[in-house]
């Protein structure tokens, strides 16, 4: 133990001399390390001071003498080596930011080679997928394509037909001759020179000239009578003089006989006969026409052939004009009178008909009405008018009472005076005459003839009279005819009816006025087309109005503009590649003549013209274009559906595949007009672009249009008009029409998405930027608002979707005096439109996006910022108002955007449109 410890503490000893040791050693290192250079600095500062500068030794040397110091030459090589390399890889890194930066360019340049290539891939796809369809649809289709009708003419022998079995049974299938009028033949009439009839001297003079007038503008008039369908004959109102008798009905009838194309029997013959006087006498009634129709006035039950002579109108207006702007104005419904009636029975029905025992009422009511049933009538009215439940005018004596036919109520006074009366009367009494042979009367026919003129809504009493064109017009929308024994209840059923019901039947009569009875050229038109509708031959197609286009040279190809690119990466779906395919046209020649009669007599513009195509063809149901009638259809998904990717690759809808045409107007804004062509570069269905030169001086010589892939059709114009914007151009040749103006600045999206708004509302106007209409309650008058507003009643047709169709109703139907006042202050044509297709369809217009007005960065003022401007569009639209009769235009509260707009979907799915 001792031996251990002993051997600790002396092996201790060299262990502390070991740790002294090292501890002086560490403070030596440490002050050699730090003080001494301290001492060394301040050593050779103190020398260089001291020495000046021709001694120093780390300070500069003038010369270089630097350089010439051996052990300073070998850092001066090292600095430059150094210096030279740093050089050297400075420009070696901008080399290689150089190759990086075109490597880049490369890189960009290949993904934009591979975008182009894919949307290139996809429109071949597109082309393919459009190709077999079209192929199947070719293979498939079992409907022959049709267009305008192919003229076949009648031969010039005729073969005659078989005799009925009395002329008095005459109808079209027995009497008419079919042949003579090939569906195709184009209803070519042949009328007969007033002045070669035996009977000239007694025709009216005034009936005699506006059928003449009449004759001649009519587009169906033919000279050859060896080619015509339909061959006329005026044969009065005819004028008694005391010197010249009117010919016997003997005479009359062998002078029929003697026209040189009657052909013994007269078929295909109309014998017309115009009243413009209330009492017409019935000269034909023991006449034999054979198998010839009569159009006129007045009919007895055992002379009227249902189906085969026509009611028509009497001849009001021979030579005059009416003056649409002196119509009363449709509203207020409800007028001082609830109803009116002024007349005087001509004589006793008791004497004009064989007397007969008293019968009872039931009886009265199945057979015809006893002879002192007038009697009641006026008693039944006599005493409405004492009951003061409304105000009333009946009158039963006339100081100067017409002449009129027996039984028969004269009219009474002046034309004139009746109308002051009817302009504040409610409703109308039409009295049938006390005779119930006699069907129709020119006298019955007056009375409906000026109460449809002034507003007034007729009440027929007797629901045996035949009303003028009975066949077509449906009647019951414009008046009320009730049978005489509910005289009783006239009163009461006057009082129930609403007023939305009145004003329907108010405006349903101006249309008919209008349309067929307040002119001469009407009664023609009208005649000629219940003849055709009768054998079912389709009007004449409606004009176009011939695109005289100015040529033009194009430049540069357009889209290089970085600027123009403002729609992002949105995929609007496929360009055309293929060439551009018109809308179909007429594939409904015959069956809007035969199975459309209803509409096309009772709803504007009347059955007067063909159409090409109208927004009211009947859609298909959806599973018909699955199943045998998918001609044209491109369902998206294939009919599965689907979201943005789906839908933007195909049109989808409820109508088969269409462009559309883009109506430009512009006016010596040659710069702005370039840059709006520029922007439909690229634009999806688009078809064509009609440029509407509307200046007279033509566009310069060295102007270079924008090539977008579309035809630009630039069209001369023959005078500067608004009203040039809605001709219908023969070379728009799709349904869908975008008018727009040339400072109108829209995005491809939202022209995508109008045009498929459009297409489920083919009948209205779908545009951008809206408008209302309001009241001015201290001037009772309407005004033009263009302030932001949550109703609206107007879409600026600057930029918007509509058809073809109200192109040519604005060009050819609308009333003259709107587009004169469109010319008078270069303005309102847009509001003219509106007003239009409002009026037709009885709807408001479409607004999509958000867009109120549009903002044109860099284009001139436009005319619409002068305050003018506002002051005469709030007198076109009481004017307008004032033609139309009522406020046509419509508010509506909502505007249109796409299905899944704010929808949050999955990752997996895109939107319709990104912005819309």
């Amino acid at each position: 133990m001792q031996r251990n410890g002993g051997g600790v503490g002396a092996g201790g000893q060299p262990w502390v001399l070991r740790r002294v040791r090292l501890t002086w050693l560490s403070f030596m290192l440490f002050f050699i390390l730090v003080f001494f250079p301290l001492i060394a600095h301040y050593y050779l500062t103190t020398i260089d001071e001291a020495g000046g500068p021709d001694k120093r030794i780390f300070g500069p040397r003038p010369g270089g003498e630097l350089c010439e110091a051996k052990h300073v030459q070998d850092l001066c090589r090292i600095r430059e080596s150094v210096s030279e390399e740093l050089l050297q890889l400075e420009a070696k890194r901008q080399e290689l930011n150089g190759e990086i930066a075109r490597l880049n360019l490369r890189i960009e340049a290949c993904k934009r080679s591979i975008d182009s290539a894919k949307q290139d891939l996809l429109q071949l796809k597109n082309v393919i997928s459009q190709t077999e369809h079209s192929y199947k649809e070719l293979m498939a289709q079992n409907q022959p394509k049709l267009s305008l009708p192919v003229r076949l003419l009648p031969d010039k022998e005729d073969p005659g037909l078989p005799p009925p079995k009395s002329a008095r049974s005459c109808r079209l299938r027995s009497c008419f001759d079919y042949a003579r009028c090939p569906l195709t033949s184009g209803f070519p009439v042949y009328v007969y020179d007033t002045g070669s009839y035996p009977w000239a001297d007694y025709l009216d003079p005034l009936v005699k000239q506006a059928f003449a007038a009449s004759v001649k503008s009519n587009i169906y008039i033919t000279d050859n009578p060896s080619i015509a369908c339909l061959y006329l004959v005026l044969v009065g109102e005819l004028q008694e003089s005391s010197s010249s008798p009117l010919p016997s009905p003997s005479e009359l009838e062998k002078q029929l006989k003697a026209l040189p194309y009657w052909r013994s029997d007269g078929h295909n013959h109309v014998l017309v006969h115009l009243s413009r006087k209330s009492m017409t006498q019935n000269f034909l009634y023991n006449v034999s026409t054979g198998r010839a129709a009569v159009a006129q006035s007045t009919f007895l039950e055992q002379q009227y052939r249902e189906g085969f002579d026509l009611v028509v109108s009497p001849l009001v207006h021979a030579l005059s004009e009416p003056n649409f702007l002196e119509v009363p104005p449709q509203v207020p419904v409800k007028r001082k009178y609830l109803f009116t009636f002024q007349g005087e029975r001509v004589e006793s029905l008791r004497s004009s008909l064989q007397e007969a025992p008293p019968q009872s009422f039931e009886e009265e009511m199945e057979g015809d009405p006893p002879a002192d049933y007038d009697d009641r009538i006026i008693g039944t009215l006599k005493a409405v008018q004492d009951s003061h439940l409304d105000q009333v005018l009946v009158e039963f004596t006339c100081k100067n009472p017409r002449p009129s036919l027996p039984t028969e109520w004269a009219l009474c006074g002046e034309r004139e005076d009746r109308l002051e009366v009817l302009k504040a009367s409610t409703f109308a009494l039409v009295i049938a005459p006390g005779d119930g042979q006699l069907v129709a009367s020119a006298g019955c026919g007056m009375r409906l003839f000026e109460a449809l003129e002034v507003g007034t809504i007729p009440v027929v009493l007797g629901d045996h009279s035949r009303l003028p064109y009975h066949q077509f017009i449906r009647w019951s929308e414009a008046a009320i005819i009730v049978p005489k024994p509910r005289v009783t209840e006239l009163h009461f059923l006057l009082r129930s009816l609403s007023d939305n019901d009145m004003l329907a039947m108010r405006r349903q009569g101006r249309f008919l006025w209008e349309t067929y009875f307040s002119t001469s050229e009407n009664v023609l038109n009208t005649l000629l087309a219940s003849i055709r509708t009768s054998i079912q031959v389709p009007a004449a197609p409606i004009k176009e109005e011939p695109a005289h286009e100015i040529p033009h040279k194009a430049g540069k190809l357009a889209g290089t503009d970085a600027n123009l690119a403002d729609n992002g990466d949105l995929d609007l779906g496929p360009v055309e590649t293929e060439p551009p395919y018109a809308s179909p046209r007429f594939l409904r020649n015959f069956t809007y003549t035969a199975a459309d009669t209803y509409r096309a007599w009772n709803r504007a513009p009347g059955p007067f013209h063909l159409f090409p195509h109208t927004p009211l063809d009947p859609v298909l149901p959806s599973e018909a274009k699955f199943l045998g009638s998918g001609t044209g259809f491109r369902p998206i998904g294939g009919g599965t559906g689907g979201s943005g990717k789906e839908f933007q690759a195909a049109l989808g809808g409820n109508v088969p595949r269409e462009q559309f045409t883009v109506v430009m107007l512009t006016y010596e804004r040659e710069e702005v007009l370039m840059n709006s062509l520029e922007r439909l570069n690229g634009l999806p269905y688009l078809n064509k672009v009609v440029v509407v030169w509307n200046s007279p001086k033509p566009p310069s010589d060295d102007l270079l249009w924008p090539d977008i892939g579309l035809p630009i059709v630039v069209v001369r114009t023959e005078k500067n008009s608004l009203n040039n914007r809605f001709l219908p151009w023969d070379a728009v040749e799709t349904e869908a029409i975008l008018s727009i103006d040339d400072d109108a600045h829209l995005r491809h999206d939202e022209i995508m998405f109008g045009f498929r708004v459009w297409r489920e509302a083919r009948d209205r106007i779908v545009g951008f930027p809206g408008r209302y209409h309001a009241w001015d309650v201290n001037h009772q008058s309407w005004l033009y608002n263009s302030n932001y507003s949550c109703e609206l009643s107007m879409v600026l047709t600057g930029a918007a979707f509509f058809h073809k169709y109200y192109a040519y109703l604005y060009s050819y139907v609308m009333p003259q005096a709107i587009r004169d006042m469109v010319d008078e202050y270069i303005n309102c044509e847009d509001i003219a439109m509106n007003f239009l297709v409002s009026h037709i369809t009885r709807k408001p217009p479409i607004k999509v996006t958000s867009r109120w007005t549009f903002r044109c960065p860099g284009c001139p003022q436009a005319l619409s910022h002068d305050d003018s401007h506002f002051h005469e569009r709030h007198k076109c639209i009481n004017f307008f108002v004032k033609v139309y009769g009522y406020m046509p235009l419509l508010y509506t509260q909502f505007r249109v955007d796409s299905v899944l707009f704010k929808t949050r979907l999955p990752h997996d799915k895109t939107k319709c449109f990104k912005f819309i």
